[in-house]
């Protein structure tokens, strides 16, 4: 699987340098450009103080609570207290364009906080494009359940570049028990493991109606005057 991006060595092939960058370039692009049409129709207005202390806001109590881990696999990746919530919250509130950023900068944050470098575009993958893309969950904000189906989308989309990951430069980590029949799913099977456990927790968390309810007053105002 994915032979045409990476090689027998287990480096990016020229096609795979070829997507890596262009998913960099297109999620950076995307962010800005939705940003761009939301600051045209605001009629240029300049980002409010209260909407970058809630973006900051977000980012602490994202990074807070990603310091308490309920469980942790062995090669990365853990079940926190609810961490990717607030970031996909920003993005509830403000957009995808704000939440794209916000994300981008929680990635860098994550970086800092436990560093693991294989290659450059490895650091993208689990880092950079991982966490940015939990701000796709903004474009659902409009709809009816918008931060439960934008919650869903943005944790299968950072899974997506996890994997993507997993399937450049971890598979030499898959242990020997593991079914050969399985094999090729490995990345995708070890990292919606945890990733799911805690979007799953996560839900419930939200549809308990007084967690629903302070999320709405929060949301309130956080939006009032912005």
């Amino acid at each position: 699987m994915l032979n045409f991006m990476v090689n027998s060595e287990g480096t990016l092939t020229t096609s795979g340098y070829a997507i890596t960058i262009v998913a960099i370039i297109i999620l950076f692009l995307l962010g800005a450009a939705i940003s761009g049409k939301h600051f045209e129709k605001a009629e240029k207005k300049p980002v409010s103080a209260k909407k970058l202390v809630f973006c900051a806001m977000g980012i602490a109590l994202a990074f807070l609570t990603s310091y308490i881990k309920l469980f942790e696999m062995p090669f990365g990746g853990t079940v926190t207290l609810f961490s990717m919530l607030f970031i996909v919250l920003i993005a509830n509130w403000y957009g995808p364009g704000t939440g794209i950023l916000v994300g981008f900068a929680y990635g860098l944050l994550q970086f800092i906080q436990e560093p693991y470098v294989l290659s450059f575009f490895q650091v993208c993958c689990d880092y950079v494009l991982a966490f940015a893309a939990l701000g796709c969950a903004g474009f659902f904000r409009n709809q009816k359940h918008g931060l439960i189906k934008g919650y869903l989308v943005a944790i299968i989309a950072r899974g997506a570049f996890h994997a993507l990951g997993g399937y450049l430069y971890w598979m030499d980590y898959m242990p020997d028990n593991f079914p050969k029949t399985l094999a090729s799913l490995y990345p995708i099977i070890y990292n919606y493991s945890y990733i799911l456990a805690e979007g799953v927790l996560t839900v419930i968390f939200i549809l308990i109606p007084a967690v629903t309810k302070a999320i709405k007053q929060v949301k309130r105002i956080a939006l009032e005057n912005v």
